[in-house]
């Protein structure tokens, strides 16, 4: 099973997750397209017992946001049927998306108004959660009990258990929330003083006499029970609620309070790891422990071996689908790493960051962070605090990586697709971790779409561990033995001119660049004495193109080595033939253009392959990088041994190389390019949306680049003739000249192209002594308008070189044209705006 195959046996901590490759790529799909869940099939989660024996039976419908409760519900309801001798459930149960499909929906009001208990949890999106409302609401005041766990107010006033319900949820008399709110401990967060509170109440409400105190308290105790999650919990939940709320049995007393057993709770939060017997509730004693118990058995360096911290989600843990979990943590401590698995039941996961990654003495104790649940660091899904979260990963310093399991598509559905990633995923497990600062979004689970549990993708996993462990050893390498590859670019893309970027002086940047490198212990051999000449010592020519012969060729490299270094050399083929083809090439050999200083590699990137036409390689379906392009960065990564790629300037190829738009898999060519290598970008500030394509599809950390001061770009030939006369027309309007005048603005205005953007401009040969003062003056003042647009455009000075700042001049000049920007988003006016009002 799914579980089997993720977590193995303790005793093979070190096993890495490759080695179940094949049984993870059988995944079942469950049966027909069902909404967003589109592999999965409500009938494959029914349960029913094999024979009633006299037992009676009560029937459970329940819906949920998250898959991974379905396995523990059903394997609940399977042990009742099993062990209880008077009582048997039939359970039918659905996934919220499914809900969207109308067969699926037709057989789930069916089934509510058969039920005795329904169940709903997380129902946070409204059109769904007005079918559950629109489908459950005729029957509930028949029902036993309707329990409902977080969801939108319109679900939550469905609650029904005894004389306990909520149907002031979301108004100003929602007492529930009040008291939560009220009674929050000091400093904690909502979730996580609704925790403790929720461990409290019961005891207090259990000495209260009256019904609803007793019915407020199995409220209470059934939450208890379904945040515990596993099969044991949610079949003493049943057990509970039927006991007390299903006539047939409670009237007969067939379930003694004997056979129900307490919640079995672990901890809000803590350290957790798959072998432990215990939850860890600090630092110290998790890293004693490790260093005792695991790192004997795996063969971990304790004292040496990089530590990866790792933020987990307590639901997954709890319900026992945790083999994707488990499979990380043995490929990271199979490659050499220490592991420091947290979890929190709450959605404010900067908890975890700042008591678990820090010792007693307040040191960092992880070198990087991976995030795998999939939400921002503060607040989930639903309500983000991204300042918070930025403080807390600024504080720590860490690299931080937010991977993510797949949720509204199967693993299949994932593969097959173009697209990649889910939209709504994307949206909010994508997006909203960037705004903290996350990178690297590789999907390193997929979903069972017949038992709903995670399983874990192999290649994925080895990747995103790989991936962590690059970026971990960057900071205890030192200096002096870090190889870095600094790749520019032809750009535009396939247009000649190697070495450019939009906007930055790139070999001067690179020359500062080098400079500071040095001052901070890097090798760089022997720095050229300017820029100039480290242009010539890579390029040999200021004009040098992709094609020139004039490139310094740092290395060749064989087709044998290139087959070797590349494994999928071979499906390049059906586009350009066998290697080496004949980009980047002498016939023979591979070549990979640019220049070593010390353990600085300067490289050119190869062209895209399709001059003249680089769109073709971005949108053909079939295309691929050519042999030349992916010797390159097998060079980078293989031969040199890059630490890290520093891709300059706005912008290369590689994220343009054809594969999924986010999301990638270990075919996307992107993916394959920069492989294990920590990418760095710079990127120029204006252009975000190209560089967050560079950020999803080839896992780049993008730092910005100011481009360059602007200034107002003026007016120039017939555009300053055509000012002078428009000009001269305020103090001659009135006179006999004020007409001609006019026609001569205007066959000046038309000689400057200005027709195409003046409406109803007047034609050259018309009479302007016929209009009047008043037509004279509009025509004019259009003319006069177009000509300030055009020369308020601001232009460019020069190119930003990094590490130089703009003179005093130059940044006046971009700080006045910034304030003469209205900004009616943010409802800013500009400054001559400001002024003119002023005088008024």
């Amino acid at each position: 099973g799914a579980r089997a195959v993720a977590t193995g046996a303790p005793a093979r901590l070190a096993a890495p997750a490759a080695s179940v490759a094949a049984q993870l790529s059988m995944v079942a799909t469950g049966g027909p397209a069902t909404g967003l869940f589109t592999g999965s099939n409500p009938a494959d989660r029914h349960v029913e017992p094999d024979e009633l024996n006299g037992r009676t039976k009560f029937k459970v419908v329940y819906v949920v946001l998250e898959s991974q409760y379905q396995s523990s519900m059903t394997a609940a309801c399977k042990r009742i049927n099993a062990q209880q001798e008077n009582v048997a459930v039939e359970c039918s149960g659905y996934l919220l998306e499914e809900l969207r499909d109308a067969k699926n929906y037709e057989d789930f009001k069916r089934e509510v108004g058969e039920a005795d208990i329904f169940i709903g949890s997380l129902i946070f999106v409204q059109e769904l959660a007005d079918k559950v409302v629109e489908a459950v609401e005729p029957h509930r005041d028949s029902m036993s009990a309707c329990i409902v766990f977080p969801s939108m107010p319109d679900v939550m006033r469905l609650q029904k258990v005894g004389s306990f319900e909520m149907k002031n949820a979301g108004t100003s008399k929602g007492g529930l929330s009040d008291f939560m709110k009220k009674n929050k401990p000091a400093g904690a967060t909502f979730e996580d003083g609704m925790l403790k509170l929720l461990r409290a109440l019961p005891k207090v409400l259990k000495y209260l006499p009256n019904d609803k105190a007793k019915d407020a308290r199995s409220f209470m105790l059934s939450f208890q029970y379904w945040l515990g999650g596993s099969p044991e919990n949610l079949e003493a939940m049943l057990l509970n609620v039927a006991s007390k709320y299903v006539e047939p049995i409670a009237s007969k007393d067939l379930l003694p309070e004997s056979v129900i057993q307490d919640p079995r709770l672990i901890p809000d939060r803590g350290i957790w790891h798959p072998v432990a017997k215990e939850i860890f509730v600090d630092a110290d004693s998790y890293l004693d422990w490790y260093r005792r118990e695991v790192a004997p058995a795996t063969g971990i360096d304790f004292d040496s071996a990089p530590t990866v911290g790792i933020l987990l989600q307590k639901s997954h843990i709890n319900t026992k689908d945790d083999g994707h979990y488990v499979s990380l943590i043995q490929e990271l401590e199979a490659m050499g790493a220490k592991v420091v698995p947290t979890y929190s039941g709450a959605l404010d996961f900067s908890v975890l960051v700042d008591e678990y990654f820090y010792n007693s003495a307040g040191a960092v104790v992880v070198d990087s962070v991976i995030n795998l649940t999939g939400f921002a660091l503060v607040g989930g899904p639903a309500k983000q605090d991204h300042p918070r979260a930025v403080e807390c990963l600024k504080k720590l310093d860490r690299p931080y990586l937010c991977a993510l399991p797949l949720v509204f598509q199967t693993f299949e559905e994932w593969k097959d697709s173009e697209l990649g990633l889910h939209p709504v995923q994307v949206a909010l497990q994508v997006a909203l971790p960037e705004i903290d600062g996350a990178i690297e979004p590789i999907i390193f689970a997929g979903r069972d779409g017949l038992t709903g549990r995670s399983v874990p993708l192999a290649d994925r996993i080895a990747s995103l561990s790989q991936r962590a462990l690059k970026w971990a050893n960057l900071r205890r390498k030192k200096n002096a033995e870090k190889k870095v590859a600094v790749t520019i670019f032809s750009f535009p893309p396939d247009k000649g001119n190697v070495g450019t970027a939009a906007y930055l002086d790139v070999f001067g940047s690179i020359y500062s660049v080098l400079q500071g490198l040095q001052k901070e212990g890097y090798d760089v051999g022997e720095i050229p004495e300017s820029t100039e000449a480290l242009i010539d010592s890579v390029l040999h020519d200021k004009e040098a193109t992709v094609a020139s012969p004039e490139l310094n060729v740092e290395y060749k490299m064989t087709v044998e080595e290139y087959k070797s270094l590349t494994p999928w050399a071979g499906d390049l083929e059906e586009n350009w033939g066998p290697p080496p083809g004949q980009l980047n090439s002498d016939g023979q050999n591979l070549l990979v253009y640019g220049k070593k200083f010390g353990n600085v590699f300067i490289g050119v990137q190869p062209s895209f392959g399709y001059e003249g036409d680089p769109m073709r390689l971005l949108f053909s379906k079939s295309a691929s990088p050519h042999h030349g392009f992916a010797a390159y960065y097998s060079y980078v990564e293989k031969v040199f041994g890059a630490d890290a790629v520093l891709h300059f300037g706005t912008h290369g190829s590689l994220e343009f190389m054809p594969g999924k738009q986010v999301g990638m898999s270990g075919e996307c060519y992107p993916d394959r390019l920069i492989h294990t290598i920590p990418n760095l970008y710079y990127y120029a500030a204006n252009n975000p949306s190209e560089a967050t394509i560079a950020k999803r599809r080839s896992y780049a950390n993008t730092i910005s680049y100011l481009t360059p001061p602007a200034e107002n770009a003026g007016l120039y030939k017939g555009l300053k003739e055509l000012g002078e006369l428009v000009a001269s027309y305020q103090g001659l309007r009135d006179t006999g000249r004020g007409a001609s005048i006019v026609g001569s603005i205007i066959a000046s205005a038309r000689t400057c192209n200005l027709d195409k953007d003046i409406k109803d401009l007047p034609a050259d040969d018309a009479d302007m002594t016929t209009l009047s003062l008043e037509e004279r003056d509009t025509v004019v003042g259009k003319v006069y308008a177009r000509l300030m647009e055009i020369e308020s455009r601001l232009l460019p000075c020069g190119l930003h070189t990094v590490g130089v700042p703009p003179t005093a001049e130059e940044a006046i000049a971009t700080l006045v044209n910034i304030a003469s920007i209205d900004r009616p988003e943010d409802k800013i006016k500009s400054l001559p705006r400001i002024i003119d009002s002023a005088m008024m």
